[in-house]
C-alpha cells in the first residue's frame, strides 16, 4: 500500500467517525451527535465552498467530502453506511393529527 492510499484510508476512517458539530445539521437539530459528515447534503457543503470551510481538521474533512460528492464518488461512503445501518434520515418527521 502506498503512502497516498494509506492517507486516504485514514481520512475516510476519520470522516466515518466525525459528525457535524454545529449548524443546521448539528446536534441541536439532529440529537444527540449531529449528522455524519458523509451524509451531509451536497448543497450544504457547496455553501461552505462559497463562504469558506471552517478552519482546522473539520474544514479539511468537509472539503474532502464535498470534493468526492462533486466528482460523483458518493459511493465511496456506501460501505460506511452499510456498517451503520443506512443513510441518516434528514427529513423532519411530521406529526400526525
Amino acid at each position: 500500500m502506498t503512502e497516498w492510499e494509506s492517507d486516504i484510508k485514514k481520512a475516510l476512517a476519520e470522516i466515518a467517525r466525525t459528525r457535524m458539530p454545529f449548524g443546521k445539521f448539528g446536534p441541536a437539530h439532529f440529537p444527540p451527535d449531529g449528522v455524519p459528515l458523509y451524509d451531509l447534503p451536497y448543497e450544504y457543503l457547496r455553501y461552505f465552498e462559497r463562504k469558506g470551510f471552517p478552519r482546522g481538521r473539520l474544514g479539511e474533512l468537509l472539503k474532502l467530502v464535498h470534493d468526492l460528492k462533486r466528482d460523483g464518488a458518493n459511493c465511496v461512503f456506501d460501505p460506511i453506511r452499510r456498517m451503520v445501518g443506512g443513510r441518516t434520515d434528514l427529513r423532519t418527521k411530521k406529526r400526525r393529527t
